[in-house]
């Protein structure tokens, strides 16, 4: 069986019902009679945790890129997001970021942000927006064991109820939305797909995170971050607040090897203490936990290269985490899913031709080089990183970054530049752009900051709280 232009998808099965899923299925909508979400656990009907995602016990936000690609899969999410207690937070106008080069500056009219909030809102409000669509099911407690069809064309998949029993279920389009747990490369190979290439960068990083009681109103307040500086000796080590729903602050903060944080909550705060700046520190100082601290240790640069494979199976679909997982430090995941069920959707604008799924797995894959290429242009020059070590390329483009970055805290071009790219809307190469090329070369305009850059308004609440102490 073959993909014939324009033949119809009536059937889609999405495997996974985490937002990569959701968000896949929004994709598709338009193009299918009925698309059923497996999903192995529960999914909640609110922002409450969902069963099988750690990692939502940890910091999280949308980069502008992926904002816009969630509203333009389902219009008017990010304002739901914010009417229920989530932040816009303009870059850098609303950030205290210190990074290996300096403080950055808080630039005035900046046309980037981020949306923060926790992810379990993030979660419930795209999986709410979603489940609207009376062409969209879900069939939870269940979980796929394998792919139906050929080396050339997926046809369904296996799959085990909560009661043992087995069965399968046909399907004209199946997408692979697991996340990091994915077992495709196993079925893969079970259909006769081998040479299956995998990319594994892993700094070591252990997250250790709580959400507090934010002493001030977390309305405009910034977003605080302390960036690891992979040129010290000693391991790196990180951190950051944003400012979530229900006047709470959420603080993620992360060691290498040798420089972990724990679980212990009477250590979380002295752990802070020892970022290469005391702000968070002092911050949460006067904060309350209304959390246990959660840690994870799954942190690892992944990537599975599926657009090289010959052949594809036509009817077969991966994004997400199952193609690409990321080192949380960058904040990407949700972003880079959106982008790439973008891809996908525009992939079946443009008609079922032939090798469809190739084309669409393709596309996917180029929307996740540029997250791919800053997470991992940064992890591999850290000396506790497993998986590649840096080669000259690597250095020589690790100098002209950190000169760029040193530029960008005196340079609003050179910052505007960086941000193109870290809001996911902007490849990497318009960073050698003639003039980028010249700014770095100028160099910063303006004197270095020598600590946070809190505005007045900022300083009195601040000084309001050392007062009550």
């Amino acid at each position: 069986m073959t993909e014939t232009l324009d033949s119809p998808i009536k059937r889609a099965v999405v495997v996974g019902g985490s937002s990569a899923g959701m968000l896949a299925a929004a994709a598709i909508a338009d193009h299918v009679d009925s698309i059923e979400i497996i999903e192995a656990h529960e999914l909640p009907t609110g922002p409450e945790p969902r069963t099988g995602v750690p990692q939502a016990a940890h910091i999280h936000f949308l980069q502008a890129g992926g904002a816009e690609a969630i509203d333009s899969l389902l219009p008017d999410t990010i304002n739901r997001l914010l009417a229920a207690g989530a932040h816009r937070v303009p870059m850098t106008t609303n950030m205290i970021v210190h990074s290996p080069e300096g403080w950055y500056r808080r630039w005035r009219n900046t046309t980037h942000y981020v949306i923060t909030a926790s992810r379990n809102l993030t979660d419930s409000i795209i999986r709410n927006q979603v489940l609207k669509n009376p062409r969209v099911s879900v069939r939870t407690h269940t979980r796929v064991t394998g792919l139906l069809g050929s080396n050339r064309h997926a046809t369904g998949v296996r799959v085990r109820e909560a009661d043992g029993g087995e069965t399968t279920l046909k399907a004209d389009l199946v997408i692979d939305a697991t996340g990091r747990a994915s077992r495709t490369p196993q079925w893969l190979e079970e259909m006769g797909v081998t040479g299956l290439a995998e990319d594994r960068i892993d700094s070591g990083l252990v997250y250790a995170s709580r959400i507090y009681r934010a002493p001030v109103p977390a309305r405009n307040w910034p977003v605080v971050a302390i960036q690891a500086d992979p040129r010290l000796p000693q391991p790196g080590t990180a951190g950051g607040i944003l400012p979530i729903e229900g006047d709470h602050w959420h603080v993620s903060l992360m060691g290498a090897p040798g420089r972990q944080p724990t679980s212990d909550p009477s250590q979380f705060a002295a752990f802070a203490r020892t970022l290469r700046h005391p702000v968070i520190a002092d911050l949460i100082e006067h904060a309350e936990p209304v959390t246990d601290v959660s840690v994870t240790h799954s942190t690892a640069n992944r990537r599975y290269h599926y657009e090289r494979l010959n052949p594809w199976p036509a009817g077969l679909i991966v994004l997400g985490d199952a193609l690409a997982a990321f080192n949380p430090l960058y904040g990407q995941g949700i972003s880079v899913a959106a982008l790439s069920a973008v891809a996908l959707r525009d992939a079946l604008d443009r008609g079922r031709a032939p090798n469809f799924a190739r084309r669409a797995q393709r596309d996917i894959a180029r929307c996740t080089n540029t997250a791919w290429t800053l997470a991992v242009g940064q992890d591999i020059h850290f000396p506790t990183t497993t998986g590649k070590s840096p080669n000259l390329a690597d250095r020589l483009l690790r100098r002209y970054i950190s000169r760029l970055s040193r530029t960008a805290t005196g340079s609003f071009h050179a910052a505007t530049a960086l941000t193109d790219v870290v809001a996911l809307q902007a490849p990497p190469t318009s960073l050698v752009k003639p003039s980028v090329l010249l700014a770095a070369l100028i160099g910063p305009q303006r004197p270095q900051l020598h600590g946070p850059q809190f505005t007045p308004a900022e300083q009195i609440l601040l000084k309001n709280l050392e007062a009550s102490k």
